[in-house]
């Protein structure tokens, strides 16, 4: 039998096809010094090979056995586990809170937009980034989803992506309280679980059913 992914127990199958990394959730890389512990405890104590820092800002354990898998969640507090068709880790940079250039609170929207939306369902995987200037340290133009700090507030951007066929987002929108972008990114993903067609992100959806279309159905 060949082995894959298993989205229920937060599972990613590795190039040996017979282990697997798990990904607690960490808000935004913003992790206490007892969840490193922990997590280190874990990686020790079942197996693991190593623990890497991921892109989503989060510390994967790599090379669990699957019959571990479940003892390995039970470890954690927060055993939310978004993979597949998700809303994924929303990534945040440091923002007012410690950068010097930084011109909002990017972390204080980070954490609402992770509350409230991080593992629920969507069409496809679904990525959004918050970055506290124009330098978009979190790549805020390249996620489904992104918003970016300026001195009026937060700009919004739409239907970026990564990957082998990368796209930058469009802007949508300028100058919004994080209580306004909390607002839209509710429209947004409506509008995505309402029109998506998997396994086609935001972008191409905007694509296909129209921009204009989309932006009536979030204003």
């Amino acid at each position: 039998m060949t082995r894959t992914n298993i989205p229920e127990k937060g599972a990613i199958i590795q190039r040996d096809m017979e282990t697997f990394s798990i990904s607690p959730h960490i808000p935004g890389g913003f992790v206490e010094p007892a969840m490193l512990r922990k997590i280190a405890d874990v990686a020790e104590k079942y197996g693991a090979r190593y623990v890497k820092i991921t892109g989503a800002q989060r510390i994967a354990i790599i090379g669990i056995r699957e019959e571990a898998l479940d003892d390995a969640w039970a470890e954690f507090d927060d055993r939310s586990k978004a993979i597949g068709m998700t809303i994924r880790s929303i990534q945040m940079c440091p923002g007012t809170r410690a950068c010097k250039k930084a011109r909002q609170d990017s972390p204080g929207l980070g954490f609402a937009l992770d509350e409230e939306f991080y593992g629920k369902p969507a069409p496809a995987k679904f990525k959004m980034g918050v970055s506290g200037c124009p330098n978009c340290c979190s790549d805020s133009w390249m996620k489904d989803l992104g918003f970016i700090g300026t001195e009026k507030g937060f700009n919004a951007v739409v239907g970026g992506k990564g990957g082998g066929t990368p796209k930058p987002g469009r802007e949508i929108a300028e100058g919004l309280t994080a209580e306004q972008a909390v607002a839209l990114a509710r429209k947004v993903i409506a509008f995505y679980r309402e029109n998506g067609k998997a396994p086609e992100r935001l972008g191409a959806t905007i694509e296909r059913v129209g921009f204009e279309a989309f932006l009536k159905a979030v204003n």
